[in-house]
Parts: structure tokens; sequence; C-alpha cells
């Protein structure tokens, strides 16, 4: 584990710290390792969440304004058919 040393800590905010400590019945440093893991954390779900939001627009773009994807699914629907191979073609194959 990495040790913090903070400097220059207001005294009335060490003195709000030690309150919340006991309140939540820890020691300070326990308590100051709670809040920093759970700032970390929400860090870490709201960094998940914005990938997340952008892999919705992402795949959002390929569908059209009216919500239908923005190729045609007769060709696919054709190739499948014509394959022989019983399974639907999917439109992406071919870039994999």
């Amino acid at each position: 584990m990495t040790d913090v040393l903070i400097r220059g800590l207001d005294p009335a905010t060490l003195a709000a710290l030690k309150e919340r400590a006991a309140a939540n019945k820890r020691s300070l440093q326990a308590e100051l390792r709670a809040i920093l893991e759970d700032t970390a954390e929400v860090e870490r779900k709201r960094e998940a969440r914005r990938l997340a939001f952008e892999e919705a627009d992402r795949i959002r773009a390929m569908t059209a304004a009216n919500g239908r994807p923005k190729f045609d699914s007769t060709e696919f629907i054709r190739r499948d058919r014509d394959s022989g191979y019983g399974r639907l073609y999917w439109p992406y194959d071919d870039l994999v």
C-alpha cells in the first residue's frame, strides 16, 4: 500500500473529518481511506458510463432518423438464402 501525506490542512476541516470518523465508528485514517476509495469508485463508474454512452452513440449513428437500419436487408437475406450455409449473413462479416 502507498502512503499519502497531506500538509497544511485547515484545523476546522480536520475537526470535521474527525467528527465524521467518530460518527462512523472508524479511525481518522480509516475514514479518510473510505472517502478516497468511494471517490475513486465514483470516478471509475463515471468513466464507464461515459464509454457506454459513446458506444450507444456509435450504434445509434448506424440507424437512420426513422429508426430503421441504414442498409437494406434484402441483399443480406438473398446472400444467406443463396449461400447454402444455413445461417444469416451478418453485414459486418466482411470487416472481420
